[in-house]
């Protein structure tokens, strides 16, 4: 039986062809998605932008699976769940990258071998 891992997923990518109404909506609601010290992994994915310094987003999505195998599909996922909540709002955007980490294959540092080993 394989132990449960936490995958985190970062998904970028660049706003694009904007309307003047969409890009101020969004920099209205920049307050609550621009503070990128406060990166938070979830399920339903973390915004974080500065619409007003570049045209760029970044969503955070946090998934747990069983088996290795799976982690193909978690990034699958985050990267669908992004362009969904982009398409949903009828923004349009381009380049969407991502990077994936398992963190159970992080080795941990020197603090986090005192508290867990």
């Amino acid at each position: 039986m394989s132990a449960s891992r936490t995958i985190r997923v970062t998904v970028r990518g660049s706003f694009d062809n904007l309307s003047d109404a969409q890009k101020a909506e969004l920099i209205a609601a920049g307050d609550q998605h621009r503070d990128i010290l406060a990166v938070d992994y979830t399920a339903e994915g973390h915004l974080t932008y500065d619409l007003a310094a570049r045209p760029f987003f970044c969503f955070r999505f946090g998934e747990r699976v069983d088996d290795e195998r799976e982690v193909p599909r978690v990034t699958e996922r985050a990267e669908a769940k992004a362009a969904a909540w982009m398409t949903e709002r009828g923004y349009g955007f381009k380049r969407i990258t991502s990077q994936t980490v398992d963190l159970s294959e992080v080795p941990l540092g020197k603090r986090g071998r005192r508290l867990h080993g």
